[in-house]
């Protein structure tokens, strides 16, 4: 069943005279308000926590490089475990349900929880719940989409995703306004939100199967798939980015440091960056499907090279921080949905939630080694000087990730 997006028969033709279709299933849209509804949940949370870590409980920039590795990182340890259950069941539907159920249930466990131990422990339940579904979730995507036009698809499914990314900080700032310090009633409504995405997913979203029954994958079969010469290239290049790619709350931090505006209204820079990669996740998803994806990767890190010059100026204003949060938001449209399109064509249907996985777990990985670098590079040289080196070795780096990342093919192997 699809939705809109559609052509007229004959329209926008390939060279080969066959048309191209634009049209986005309505499993995608359906998949996009469980992420929205589930994104509204966690951004509230994730909103508060960096200023709540080191304004309230007094984190140093090092242990708050500690918590915010876990939040990037800690995913890897089960995102491949989930991409393999969903090929193995060719359903990957359920193990998607237990994965946004386990981050819902961490919403409402925040509740009585105060201490730095307690809230990382929630913390590493959300986010490994978020590792489980992810792969899973993305598999269906592609399964209902038109290989054509995959990168449109994610880019619909990533739009919606962020509208709820950018909605949550909004709730969250608006109920700590109307009662301030009220960081409960933060964590009741992120659980209200969470399972209204739940149900979606339960009720509404079709139980697609991936492949057929026969080619039921095996772990030999996912062992030979992740260590091949396929994956080989673009698994590096997106660990030699994503060591390289700081987190979004030391960004925040940094501007916050230097400018009165981002610290009155810390909560709401977040909405800035989803605002952005928004309106640009289409788009670039579009762009991706005419000129490749692994073009298009690349230029997102660009962008945010130059949002790392921008963030370590010593003084800034508002116009600064709007065009740091605008780069951040580029950066997201152009890599998180285009990086899932990319793989899923390099592995075959069986195995497409292992190969998904793989990328995003050596993201996961490299981001965490990232968050916790970068936090005793602030605490030694402090901010400035900690982005200015980042942004010099990202800068190596671009380069040679794009020469990795050439010639990779858009067709599934045979």
């Amino acid at each position: 069943m699809y939705v809109t997006l559609r052509d007229r028969p004959g329209e926008d033709a390939s060279p080969s005279g066959q048309a191209v279709a634009r049209r986005v299933s309505s499993t995608v849209v359906l998949l996009g308000v469980v992420s929205l509804l589930t994104d509204v949940s966690s951004e509230m949370v994730a909103s508060i926590m960096p200023l709540y870590l080191t304004a309230v409980i007094g984190l140093s920039p090092a242990a708050y490089g500690f918590w915010d590795g876990i939040y990037q990182g800690v995913s890897a340890v089960v995102r491949i475990a989930g991409g393999y259950a969903a090929d193995r069941r060719q359903r990957p539907k359920l193990v998607a349900i237990i994965g946004y159920g386990v981050s819902a249930l961490s919403r409402i466990a925040m509740l009585p929880v105060q201490g730095f131990l307690a809230i990382t422990a929630i913390t590493t339940a959300d986010r490994l719940g978020k590792g489980v579904r992810t792969a899973p979730r993305d598999a269906l995507i592609a399964a209902s989409s038109d290989p054509r036009t995959l990168g449109r698809s994610f880019g619909v499914h990533r739009a919606l995703d962020t509208t709820g990314a950018a909605l949550g900080p909004l709730v969250a700032f608006t109920l700590l306004w109307a009662v301030p310090g009220s960081y409960d009633s933060v964590f009741v409504v992120s659980f209200a939100f969470a399972i209204a995405g739940l149900a979606v997913l339960v009720l509404l979203v079709p139980n697609v199967r991936t492949a057929t029954a026969a080619a039921r994958v095996g772990l030999r079969r996912v062992g030979r798939e992740l260590a091949g010469r396929t994956l080989r290239r673009p698994l590096i290049a997106s660990g030699l980015l994503g060591v390289l790619t700081v987190g979004d709350g030391f960004i925040y931090l940094s501007l916050q440091d230097r400018d009165d505006f981002a610290a009155l209204y810390f909560p709401l820079l977040y909405v800035g960056t989803n605002a952005v990669y928004l309106s640009l996740a289409v788009p670039f998803g579009r762009l991706a499907d005419r000129v490749g994806r692994a073009r298009v990767l690349v230029g997102g890190h660009a962008a945010l090279l130059l949002g790392y010059l921008l963030a370590a100026r010593p003084s800034g204003g508002l116009a600064t921080t709007l065009a740091v949060l605008a780069l951040l938001g580029m950066f997201y449209a152009a890599t998180d949905g285009v990086l899932a399109a990319l793989m899923s064509r390099l592995v075959p249907a069986e195995a497409r939630g292992t190969g998904i996985a793989a990328a995003q777990t050596v993201v996961a990985l490299s981001r965490f080694a990232a968050s916790l670098g970068f936090g005793l590079l602030w605490a030694f040289m402090g901010r400035g000087s900690a982005l200015l080196l980042v942004a010099a070795l990202l800068a190596a780096a671009i380069p040679v990730a794009a020469w990795l990342l050439r010639g990779i093919p858009r067709e599934v192997p045979a």
